[in-house]
């Protein structure tokens, strides 16, 4: 007989590549990932790994069994759920990874508020700019910048409207001062961010209907976008970031927006899951509220004075012209 734990093992390993990293994550140890691998196929009678001493890799019969595996384990989940309570009832864990930056400061104080409501609800956070695979990492949903290119995943618009913004604090202006043209970027001080060792240094702007790229050059790096902002409003350098990221700073008056007439970079942001069964009651709640909270935060693109007035400026160019 089938039992729960291996097929919970045999999932992890393939989605981790590894039976040491599976007997971690489940705090065992390697030999009883492998024992229970080992009951899984012969349950089976079929191969489902192909080993070696440097390598773990699914076999054809281990491919086509996964979803399987891995529809089984969601269904066993989703009834052990309702077991606890009415499906309108918010509880079990939610595991969510979100970026540094609008976690920290934007979100997080709504999934608090949320987390107060829903008593029974227990929280897993995963603050960081490494980019999280809801397939294979343990994770129920993540929150993600940018176009989704992979069309096996399913998303939830949060903030579609959203873009890149140029900042940079008022000390830094008076000391360097103001951009006139995309073109003055490549004289000054520019703050970037790595991800997985590589620097994002070109930035990309739409302009009369193509994207234009500019490299930028910059003395200070860091893996994490939170200290990109807060390099800029300590007057170390220019910015490229998401407005919904520096939209408070801006307001507060740390930051000033640069070249307000020039759109930036489209970065809709959005709530993704693996399976659409997945968005549970607490996750089709929860996402209401972000998308709420960030729907007021990009309507300020629109209303904000320095935007007005760059838009403003650019019609009495054209009209001039």
């Amino acid at each position: 007989m089938i039992r729960l734990e291996d097929v919970t093992l045999f999932v992890r390993s393939a989605a981790l590549g590894s039976f040491s990293s599976a007997a971690r994550e489940a705090d065992i140890l390697p030999g009883q990932v492998s024992a229970a691998v080992n009951r899984l196929e012969r349950d089976l009678n079929k191969r489902l790994f192909a080993r070696s001493t440097r390598s773990l890799r699914l076999t054809a019969e281990g491919e086509t069994w996964l979803p399987y595996a891995q529809e089984m384990l969601t269904i066993l989940q989703a009834g052990a759920e309702r077991l606890l309570g009415s499906e309108d009832e918010m509880q079990g864990e939610l595991k969510i990874a979100i970026p540094s930056d609008i976690g920290r400061n934007i979100i997080l104080p709504v999934i608090t508020a949320f987390c107060e409501k829903h008593p029974k609800i227990s929280l897993r956070l995963f603050l960081s700019d490494q980019v999280s695979d809801v397939f294979r990492d343990p994770v129920d949903v993540a929150i993600r910048y940018g176009t989704l290119e992979n069309s096996s995943y399913v998303a939830l618009p949060l903030a579609e409207d959203n873009r890149r913004v140029l900042t940079a604090s008022p000390a830094y202006i008076n000391k360097h001062g103001r951009l006139q043209h995309l073109d003055d970027l490549l004289r000054h001080h520019c703050l970037l961010y790595t991800l997985n060792g590589h620097a994002y240094d070109k930035w990309s702007f739409p302009e009369n209907g193509v994207r234009r790229q500019l490299t930028v050059s910059s003395r200070m790096l860091c893996d994490d976008a939170d200290l990109v902002r807060r390099w800029a409003v300590a007057g170390m350098g220019i910015a490229y970031k998401s407005w919904i990221d520096v939209s408070t700073d801006v307001l507060a008056g740390r930051l000033e927006v640069l070249l307000p007439e020039q759109p930036g970079e489209a970065v809709p942001l959005n709530l993704i899951c693996p399976h659409r069964k997945q968005f549970s009651p607490a996750i089709r709640e929860l996402h209401g509220l972000l998308r709420e909270h960030l729907k007021s935060i990009t309507a300020l693109m629109r209303t904000h004075p320095a935007f007005v007035l760059g838009t403003q400026s650019v019609s009495a160019a054209n009209q001039s012209a």
